[in-house]
């Protein structure tokens, strides 16, 4: 004999806003774990990159650097270099502009922090919809809850049969709407946190890059961050 209790029972006997709010959160549940995935291989991929940076340094010139940065599709460190250079070449070899009231520090600077901020983008795009998941799906469920509950009594007052038996199965059924919702939000949130703590140490990482290429660009020579009580030690693209 089938039970007559459970999910596939809410669904039997479940209306349209009862299977509606259901199917929501079906949906909402594979939208995060699609994210999720999708960004932790992206996450996986750019940590993997990082390494390459130290290998730009040690290049005996330029072009030699950049292969030592990876490949070139979806690179953001071989982007950073690339548009350094052409901004670069750019203020230097071109005809009197707007952009040459700039002097090679601050247009290089912005050149570098253009490719950056639309990496950022591109790097949180998706973010929005762990935390929007996050916050509404357990309020979805309790919604589907609270309709359920309403249609149970009303079911109960109908029958006439008030007795415990009769009142735990639907209501309980009903309940099942609130860990649904639970169930969807737990993983959006972790989720979020910890693709929040990858993307920092990527970002931190390329904007390292960054000041140490734009000091390559502007001096010939990368500044590397003093420590405590010592001046700045300027390296050259090789090291010996």
């Amino acid at each position: 004999m089938e039970s007559q209790f459970g999910l596939i029972n809410l669904w039997a006997q479940g209306d349209f806003v009862t299977r509606f709010v259901a199917l929501f959160l079906l949906a909402m549940s594979l939208a995060t774990w699609v994210v999720i995935i999708v960004k932790v291989i992206a996450i996986t991929r750019y940590k993997k990159l990082t390494k390459n940076a130290n290998a730009f340094w040690h290049s005996a010139d330029f072009a030699a650097g950049v292969d030592a940065l990876g490949p070139q599709t979806d690179n953001p460190f071989r982007q950073l270099a690339m548009e350094g250079r052409e901004a670069t070449a750019h203020h230097r070899n071109t005809s009197p502009q707007l952009h040459d009231t700039l002097d090679l520090s601050d247009w290089v600077t912005r050149c570098l922090k253009n490719t950056l901020d639309e990496f950022t983008a591109k790097l949180q795009s998706g973010l929005e919809i762990l935390a929007s998941v996050g916050s509404t799906a357990p309020f979805v469920g309790l919604f589907g809850t609270v309709w359920g509950i309403y249609h149970a009594l009303l079911s109960i007052g109908t029958s006439g049969q008030a007795t415990i038996d009769k009142v735990a199965g639907p209501i309980g059924e009903a309940l099942i709407m609130t860990a649904l919702g639970l169930a969807v939000a737990i993983p959006a949130v972790l989720g979020y946190n910890t693709l929040v703590r990858g993307n920092k140490a990527i970002l931190g990482k390329l904007a390292s890059f960054a000041h140490d290429l734009h000091a390559h660009f502007v001096t010939g020579a990368r500044v590397r961050a003093p420590r405590a009580g010592a001046a700045a030690v300027v390296v050259p693209l090789k090291t010996a």
